[in-house]
């Protein structure tokens, strides 16, 4: 077999001459047993002892590469469950009922989150998130899996809603009439200012609706149901 792939090589020796005689227009030359063994001589095939020496890289072990650490994998659809608890119920034209958003961020001390979730979930008020948790879904729903727990409250991520009621700070609590109408604006859907109120501040869940109450007559009625849910009248 040594000598076959000699005789191959010499061969294309002899022929890449014969071939670049006849590009430069020059006659043809007769190849002779002299010129093959010359050509052997100047470009030798390696023996099969030779070939034997080289050293044949080794397929890595993929199982000895590092392994990144091992996580419990997060259930979205098990966790999007608990923030759309209350996904049937529209946030705009609520013709159902009244509607009411909790702005929050990720900024406020977790202290504070964890009271409105659980002041939400007893108030079936609906958690409003400007933005994700270092630009990733998964940061974010694992952050919200650890303050949510057991609850169940529906949390919403919506940038529009934000600039639709001009939310400048958390948190920030909106109390939308029943039967309210939307119409289109640059923020998507937006709602007129005589059709909910706004109040901002750290305080708690129960004492802006009876802010509400006593403040926006108009409202009192829509801000008393969610009271009631919060007191457990009605579930």
């Amino acid at each position: 077999m040594a000598r076959r792939r000699t005789t191959r090589v010499v061969l294309c020796a002899a022929a890449a001459l014969v071939l670049q005689s006849a590009a430069l227009g020059q006659a043809l030359p007769k190849v002779t047993d002299a010129d093959i063994e010359r050509a052997r001589q100047q470009h030798p095939m390696p023996t099969d002892a030779e070939l034997a020496r080289v050293p044949v890289p080794s397929t890595p072990l993929i199982d000895a590469l590092p392994q990144p650490t091992t996580r419990t994998p997060v259930d979205l659809e098990a966790l999007a469950k608990g923030f759309d608890a209350q996904a049937d119920k529209p946030v705009l034209g609520a013709a159902s009922g009244p509607s009411l958003l909790v702005f929050v961020s990720f900024a406020m001390p977790e202290a504070t989150i964890t009271r409105l979730l659980d002041q939400a979930s007893r108030a079936r008020a609906t958690l409003v998130l400007r933005g994700l948790v270092n630009g990733s879904l998964r940061d974010t729903v694992e952050r919200m899996q650890r303050l949510i727990g057991n609850r169940q409250v529906a949390v919403q991520i919506d940038p529009q809603a934000f600039d639709r009621f001009s939310i400048v700070r958390t948190p920030s609590f909106v109390l939308v009439r029943d039967g309210a109408a939307s119409k289109p604006c640059a923020a998507g859907m937006c709602i007129a200012s005589d059709q909910f109120v706004l109040a901002a501040g750290d305080v708690s869940l129960d004492y802006v609706l009876r802010f509400f109450e006593r403040s926006a007559p108009g409202m009192a009625r829509d801000a008393s149901s969610y009271l009631q849910r919060m007191k457990g009248a009605v579930r």
